[in-house]
């Protein structure tokens, strides 16, 4: 066992899903070609004054409640000045000592037990653009498009002790503001972004060791990978007596390598000399205002999922696994509100649809099979006219065509018979070619049974029966 403590805090910018920029009206939109989305305002030009879109702050303040923080009754936007290629005013507009949204908490699973994560502050700010650098060092170009996009700002305190903690918190911040809808997550554009915050220190030091961040973390697995490593770097140059070879400074997480390396010294802290921005009036709610915002908040995942176990009789796990991500959850409900048992319903979704979708890269919403067409599968199953194989057999044309099931079992002539007689026969002639399935189950070995349920199957091209088959069967020998 170590005898360093790991102490981690994490800096998570989500970008917020309104269809214009925080400031102008710009289009907020990913992949559209450099610089066709930007104006005097987003381009810093002289006289261009900003307008704050009521929609972002609306999102911010939802967020806030999602995350249990407090309200500020009172907070303005200021001026954070520095310089850099991507940046056209040369300041960015933030907030500093007067945010948006103050402390609050959140609670997540680690390992099957209950951890409360602080938050420090959430704040709304505008997006720099975005440096394209060329591989033969021949320059760089840029891209303003996405300059005043609209950022909020999640800073935790620092109360992860583990890279497994970390990830734990940051699926859950990302559960929880999927679920209000007022961003899409998406880490591989850009639309969720983190910074993590790490040091160590020796058990029982209340002071914290030399923090360092690390930065380029494009994905919650790579978050803790990076973690991993630095806790290694930084556990053996203390253990080694060379802790003084770690300072504040900033790093960059390489993908291929699994390692950190310095980006640049954080020694003195930045002077942005932060100022009130003249150009925007401070923001003011009064109680009855967050209390409307407070009733228009979703249902929380945990709640949600509470509900599931004890209105469906579902699983912890089961119900783990549809509340996930909200849209998971409203399209299982649908499912039953068309008329499939919870049971069959969860069963079919997380065994067979998640595992189409994630094989074919597309979403939940991008899928053919709606709640109604799943509904309708299942139904089949429950009435006996199809047997679960034959479902297995259709769903991936189903998933591909979106065409009815009943059709589809119609237009194959898959109905599953159930007519005695004629099992009666397949039965026989199974059992004369399995003799030493016959001798196994005379002797016992009731499993053998299924070599011969098998041989039915296969001779009534899989629309047996399997119940009446075994039955008969039973009954034969």
């Amino acid at each position: 066992m170590s005898e360093f403590e790991t102490v981690i805090g994490l800096e998570v910018h989500a970008q917020l899903k309104t269809n214009t920029k925080i400031f102008c009206s710009c289009r907020n939109r990913f992949g559209d070609p450099p610089n066709t989305n930007v104006c005097p305002v987003c381009l810093g030009l002289p006289g261009a004054l900003p307008v704050l879109n009521k929609q972002v702050v609306d999102f911010a303040v939802m967020t806030g409640l999602m995350l249990n923080c407090e309200i500020a009754k009172f907070s303005k936007f200021d001026r954070k000045n520095y310089f850099y290629p991507d940046l056209p005013k040369a300041y960015q507009i933030s907030q500093f000592d007067l945010p948006i949204c103050g402390m609050g908490q959140i609670e997540a699973d680690v390992n099957g037990v209950k951890k409360t994560f602080g938050i420090t502050r959430a704040h709304l700010e505008e997006d720099a653009g975005k440096l394209i650098h060329n591989d033969a060092g021949e320059g760089s170009l840029v891209d303003l498009n996405r300059t005043g996009t609209p950022l909020l700002e999640i800073v935790s305190e620092p109360d992860m002790h583990s890279p497994e903690e970390a990830y734990v918190y940051l699926s859950t911040i990302k559960q929880l503001i999927s679920y209000l809808g007022v961003s899409d997550c998406n880490m591989e554009e850009g639309s969720l972004r983190c910074d993590a915050n790490i040091s160590i220190r020796p058990f029982g030091q209340k002071e914290l060791g030399v923090k360092v961040e690390i930065k380029n973390l494009n994905s919650f697995k790579n978050v803790q990978k990076a973690l991993e490593y630095e806790i290694k770097r930084q556990t053996a140059l203390c253990s080694s007596g060379r802790e003084d070879e770690i300072v504040q400074e900033t790093r960059l997480f390489n993908v291929d390598s699994g390692k950190t390396h310095s980006m640049r010294s954080k020694e003195m802290a930045h002077d942005y000399r932060y100022f009130p921005d003249p150009d925007l009036v401070p923001m003011t709610f009064t109680d009855e205002e967050i209390e409307n915002f407070r009733k228009q908040l979703p249902e929380r995942p945990e709640d949600k999922k509470s509900r599931f176990i004890n209105l469906f009789e579902l699983s912890e796990y089961d119900a783990a696994v549809l509340t996930a991500e909200k849209n998971i959850a409203d399209y299982f409900e649908a499912v039953i509100k068309n008329g499939a048992s919870p049971k069959n319903a969860v069963n079919w979704i997380s065994n067979n649809l998640l595992s189409e979708l994630n094989q074919s890269n597309i979403t939940l919403e991008e899928c053919k099979i709606t709640p109604d067409l799943l509904a309708e599968l299942i139904s089949l199953i429950e009435k006996k006219t199809i047997s679960g194989n034959i479902a297995k057999k259709i769903f991936p044309e189903l998933f591909e065509t979106g065409k009815s099931p009943a059709k589809i079992v119609d237009e194959k002539e898959l109905v599953q018979v159930t007519d005695s007689s004629e099992i009666d026969a397949w039965v026989d002639q199974a059992i004369k070619e399995n003799p030493d399935a016959v001798k196994s189950i005379k002797n016992g070995a009731e499993k053998a049974i299924g070599r011969i349920v098998g041989s039915v199957m296969k001779l009534s091209r899989g629309k047996a029966n399997p119940a009446i088959v075994q039955q008969k069967i039973k009954e034969k020998i």
